[in-house]
């Protein structure tokens, strides 16, 4: 039997073979039966729909006629994008990305597609299927290289976004690459890139870097703010805004400055940005939702202070922090008040066991993923790799032997997301301890060497 080429010799084909007439398979896909009758003479097209309930019908698997379909679109027929539009969103739900490149790549010879590609691109990431998002936005990217549009920046900061993983390296090189575009965002949009860049950044302990960006987002969210107050008016609906009040944004760098000093050491620094952050009299607005944030951003200011006494020796601090820290309830928050407390006793060579143990739980790696899943992922895997080696360092340092186990646990994470300051340090901490390691630990760490390698 000569190999069928067509989804309407395969439709033809079930027919003849299982005895049917038109109207039988009609009745059986779904499809009306004249519709059906046109489309085995060629005379009209197959929607999405249609092809849908004709593979239902031949009780084949949902993408089964997809490629068929794009020979059927593009070289036997005219492509057009009420076809093709439901056509790249099947394809997504399925997971045939193979299918979104190849249609992409063809419909980009004729660049009037650009426009309805990005738009697709927008929904698509927006509906959470990044990874096909992704395909769209690298093709509109290469059909506008030469045009510096505004839409070539959105397409680089959407891909910046669904770059940003668990792997460090490839988010330096993610953030690098986007960041030469942000300043063709429009300000709204800016906003939020600088933002995410920061954090980016400060996973990397790029502190630079991160300050870098917070003085821009400062600058562009005054600018705004100022604008709106001349205004005195609320953006028209479907106007471009960011995800939070231009006021969060002004806030936000000074608690993104407040870090940047926490991690250069300069404490005075800290503080005065604590002081800046805290302090939302300045905002003219006057709601519900203005409260909310200004008590937010006390609420992590209060933390903050205790976070600075810590760090510049007090441990008479430590019951009342960690007392606060528990009744916030915020996983988060815990994490973070762990791995601070575990650095100030390493500063300051305090005995923080019962802390180790109220805490402990946060050393699952299993729990981290149950809390932090995709959620600034590169921050809080930046934060659990220090916690892992800061706890290693302290039960090693006070002659517990767990501690080797803990720094191999370190390791292996250090090296899974590329981490390459927390390699180091457990590097160098395993051999100075190494007199404390048994055959076992010694061979796992020579296998995770030899990955690093």
């Amino acid at each position: 039997m000569a190999q069928k080429t067509t989804i309407r010799d395969h439709i033809e084909d079930y027919i003849e073979q299982n005895g049917m007439n038109i109207n039988r398979f009609a009745n059986i896909s779904g499809v009306n039966s004249g519709t059906l009758s046109r489309i085995l003479s060629q005379k009209q097209p197959i929607s999405m729909g249609q092809l849908e309930r004709i593979t239902s019908g031949l009780n084949l698997p949902t993408d089964h006629f997809y490629e068929m379909y794009i020979e059927e679109c593009f070289f036997n027929g005219t492509p057009t994008w009420r076809r093709l539009r439901p056509f790249l969103f099947r394809c997504a739900d399925t997971d045939r990305l193979d299918c979104i490149e190849r249609v992409v790549t063809t419909l980009l010879d004729n660049l009037a597609y650009t426009p309805m590609l990005f738009e697709t691109a927008e929904e698509l990431f927006h509906q959470g299927k990044k990874a096909a998002a992704a395909i769209l936005y690298k093709h509109v990217s290469t059909s506008e290289k030469y045009q510096h549009s505004e839409r070539l920046a959105i397409c680089q900061y959407k891909l910046f976004l669904i770059s940003i993983g668990n792997d460090q390296d490839a988010n330096l090189r993610a953030a690098t690459l986007f960041e030469g575009y942000v300043e063709r965002l429009d300000q709204e949009y800016q906003l939020d890139a600088y933002k995410h860049l920061a954090h980016v950044y400060g996973s990397l302990h790029r502190w630079d870097k991160v300050d870098m960006m917070a003085k821009e987002m400062h600058r562009i969210a005054t600018i705004l703010y100022n604008q709106n107050q001349l205004r005195r008016q609320k953006p028209q609906e479907g106007s471009r805004s960011p995800e939070k009040p231009v006021y969060y944004y002004i806030l936000y760098s000074y608690l993104i400055r407040s870090t940047v000093c926490e991690h250069n050491g300069d404490y005075e620094g800290m503080k005065h940005y604590i002081q800046m952050y805290s302090d939302g009299d300045w905002i003219q607005e006057k709601s519900s939702e203005v409260q909310a944030i200004i008590e937010q951003f006390q609420e992590w200011a209060k933390a903050d202070l205790y976070i600075c006494r810590l760090m510049t020796g007090h441990y008479d601090v430590l019951p009342e922090y960690v007392k606060y820290i528990v009744a916030q309830g915020v996983d988060s928050y815990k994490l973070k008040a762990f791995l601070y407390i575990i650095e100030a006793a390493n500063r300051h060579n305090w005995n923080v066991d019962p802390y180790i143990n109220q805490f402990s739980v946060y050393l699952s790696y299993e729990k981290f993923k149950e809390l932090f899943g995709e959620y600034n992922q590169q921050v809080y895997a930046d934060e659990y790799a220090r916690l892992l080696v800061e706890v290693a360092m302290y039960h090693l340092r006070n002659g517990k032997r767990e501690g080797i186990e803990i720094l191999l646990q370190s390791l292996d994470f250090s090296i899974a997301i590329n981490n390459k300051s927390n390699i180091i340090k457990s590097v160098a901490l395993f051999e100075q301890y190494r007199v404390k390691a048994d055959k076992n630990d010694i061979n796992q760490y020579q296998k995770l060497i030899r990955e690093v390698q």
